[in-house]
């Protein structure tokens, strides 16, 4: 597949750190952990990952804006462009020798997310996406599963934990899909979520309480595979409601519908 100069510098930087985390992961009960909130951890490797990627990406675009999880917003010259960046998405994975984890990039363009980069350098699996040139996997191209009927399909969710979200209400939420589906999965990386849609391994997804750097990568990539992607009210507005929708055209539609129901 031909990249963009713009995504090779993404995939680039997206493997460097990965290459640094799967280091550290073999070292996991060594690392060096502090508590940043209930159940939210950062590491060491976390922020060694995050100023790879920075470094990485500033000597190709050093104007360009940054919205990064560790480091926080730095404004660039260039009002045009930020770089969306989470060096460790799925931490607590992470830190309890579980390989489901991943780096994700994404580059905004005037308010749309137009590339994006995951990659779970566990599995050693890239998912790549530019707007208008597809989505792919390890180099072959992703399209989102075509089941049309939810009793057939697999959704993930992520369920909130200590110190997060209305337990209450995701308990009714989940009641209500498990029993319309085949399978319900929480793999606690929601980045890696969306980029199982956008590969046809989950058929639908939905979460709250989610950040723009979780976001970001796997909206572009779900876009690009054929899918849908929202949040709750069926908008664009995730990043600042904080939640997400995904499936196909149909699944995302009964999904959407299942998640509305009351008790």
């Amino acid at each position: 597949m031909a990249r963009s100069a713009l995504l090779n510098v993404m995939v680039q930087a997206a493997m460097k750190a990965g290459r640094s985390l799967a280091r550290d992961f073999g070292e996991v009960q060594n690392l060096q952990v502090s508590l940043k909130g209930p159940s939210d951890y950062v590491s060491q490797a976390d922020h060694k990952a995050e100023e790879i990627i920075l470094g990485e990406l500033a000597r190709a675009r050093p104007t360009y804006s940054v919205l990064a999880e560790e480091g926080g917003e730095k404004k660039g010259t260039d009002g045009m462009h930020r770089w969306i960046v989470d060096p460790l998405d799925g931490t607590t994975n992470f830190l309890h020798g579980i390989p489901v984890f991943a780096v994700s990039i994404a580059l905004e363009r005037q308010g749309e997310i137009v590339a994006g980069v995951i990659y779970n350098p566990a599995m050693d699996e890239l998912f790549t996406a530019e707007r208008g040139n597809g989505a792919f996997l390890n180099d072959r191209r992703m399209r989102v599963a075509g089941r049309r009927a939810l009793s057939d399909c697999v959704i993930g969710t992520g369920v909130p934990h200590l110190g997060r979200g209305a337990h209450g209400k995701y308990l009714v939420e989940l009641r209500n899909v498990m029993g319309e589906v085949a399978g319900v999965r929480r793999m606690g990386a929601a980045a890696l979520d969306l980029a199982y849609v956008a590969a046809g391994r989950l058929d639908g997804f939905w979460e709250d309480e989610l950040s723009p750097w979780d976001l970001a990568a796997g909206i572009v990539m779900i876009r690009e595979a054929g899918g849908f992607v929202s949040d709750r009210d069926g908008g664009s507005k995730m990043f600042e409601k904080r939640n997400v929708i995904a499936g196909n055209e149909r699944i995302h539609k009964d999904l959407s519908a299942v998640l509305k129901r009351p008790a």
